[in-house]
């Protein structure tokens, strides 16, 4: 019994994301769906790198992952079919793979979408179903697709580093509004080095944050904090409370992916740490 999860940007307010379970049911029977979120931001491709790179990491091998993300940002002519850490993503070509797996895996095939009079998101699913059944019917990838090099290529930001300063993107907002930066705990401590820090939230400066805690429960109610999650990211919050409606924060909103930051991006979206 195959697990194939789902990840797409369409909501579920309409018929959609249960006809696509449909057409995967109907390819193969024995399937089981994962929904892993359907509130995708089409043009925010680093939320959802974020989301889905965190999430995949816990599914067993062959894990089949299908991602539909700004489907029609260009006619979409061919699927992305690509290994990856033992499992296979299903993605349009439009570099929400790069983003996702960081780097440009090592074999990658190319799945022609087949043309029908209404070319909408089902048209495409389809093609995803029948990639499906012909895994389960023993086919291997290669008999699937074709080898494909030349595919759109993101990557997501890197935080900017200084001597005795970072500056980080706010990459994702959860519904608590707790904040999280593009920032891994291996990346701080190899630029912490020890010393002590500062956290500064934007537009508002009231002395900052100065440790890393184990979890929310490490500070009093009301408190700000920063930790690690288990995505092993920077997080940052108050214990039973709003940091991002407080402190007016917003998550990332371009669709750029460049590895410098945008001169023009608003503080809101942006986190300093400075060390002493």
């Amino acid at each position: 019994m195959p697990i194939v999860t789902l990840s797409t940007d369409i909501g579920q307010g309409d018929y959609v994301v249960g006809a696509i379970k449909g057409q995967l049911l109907q390819a193969v029977p024995s399937a089981s769906i994962v929904d892993i979120t359907h509130q995708l931001i089409a043009n925010n491709y680093l939320h959802a790198a974020y989301v889905c790179a965190n999430a995949f990491a816990f599914y067993p091998a062959k894990t089949f992952h299908i991602i539909i993300i700004n489907l029609f940002d260009k006619q979409p002519l061919h699927l992305l079919v690509a290994p990856h850490k033992d499992q296979i993503i299903i993605c349009p070509d439009n570099g929400i793979l790069t983003m996702i797996t960081r780097e440009k895996p090592k074999e990658i095939f190319s799945v022609e979408i087949k043309k029908y009079a209404h070319a909408g998101v089902l048209n495409c699913t389809s093609t995803i179903a029948e990639i499906l059944k012909a895994f389960e019917t023993g086919a291997s990838i290669k008999d699937i697709g074709k080898p494909f090099t030349e595919i759109e290529e993101k990557y997501p930001f890197r935080s900017t580093i200084g001597p005795d300063w970072i500056d980080s993107q706010i990459i994702f907002i959860d519904q608590f509004e707790n904040v999280v930066i593009n920032l891994t705990k291996k990346e701080f401590e190899e630029n912490c080095k020890g010393r002590k820090f500062k956290i500064v939230l934007p537009v508002r400066n009231d002395g900052g944050i100065e440790n890393i805690s184990e979890s929310y429960a490490s500070v009093e109610q009301g408190e700000r904090l920063a930790w690690f999650n288990s995505a092993g990211y920077l997080e940052l919050a108050i214990n039973k409370g709003n940091l991002a409606g407080l402190f007016g924060l917003r998550r990332f909103s371009g669709g750029t992916t460049l590895n410098t930051l945008p001169q023009n991006k608003l503080m809101y979206e942006r986190v300093k740490i400075f060390f002493e």
